[in-house]
């Protein structure tokens, strides 16, 4: 059974940084894609990051530049550095795991920027 579990979400104030961590259990974790979604209050989920296994990266245009995701396959943990936070960064952040047809999700970190 493949788990997901986030952690790192918080209240930060605008412009400061926060690290979220998704560790990975029940899968082969190099095999899969593995991103960062998030849902604000109202809206619909979107992606924010993801990153293949070999580590070729993709970026929503309003993270570009701020946001940095990255993976450690022998410690099958994916992370999401954000620095430059804004009040529109404020969001549920959920860790997936794709490969083919199927998907996985974690469980979801929240993070505020408010000050």
């Amino acid at each position: 059974q493949v788990q997901l579990v986030e952690s790192g979400g918080g209240l930060v104030q605008p412009g400061g940084s926060l690290r979220l961590s998704c560790a990975a259990s029940g899968l082969v974790f190099g095999t899969y894609v593995m991103g960062w979604y998030r849902q604000a209050p109202g809206k619909q989920r979107e992606l924010v990051a993801r990153i293949t296994s070999v580590g070729w990266t993709a970026y929503a245009d309003s993270v570009k530049g701020r946001f940095t995701i990255s993976r450690d396959n022998a410690q099958n943990t994916v992370y999401l550095q954000m620095n430059s936070l804004k009040p529109e960064d404020t969001a549920v952040y959920y860790c997936n795991a794709a490969k083919m047809a199927y998907n996985a999700w974690g469980q979801g970190t929240q993070v505020t920027v408010s000050s």
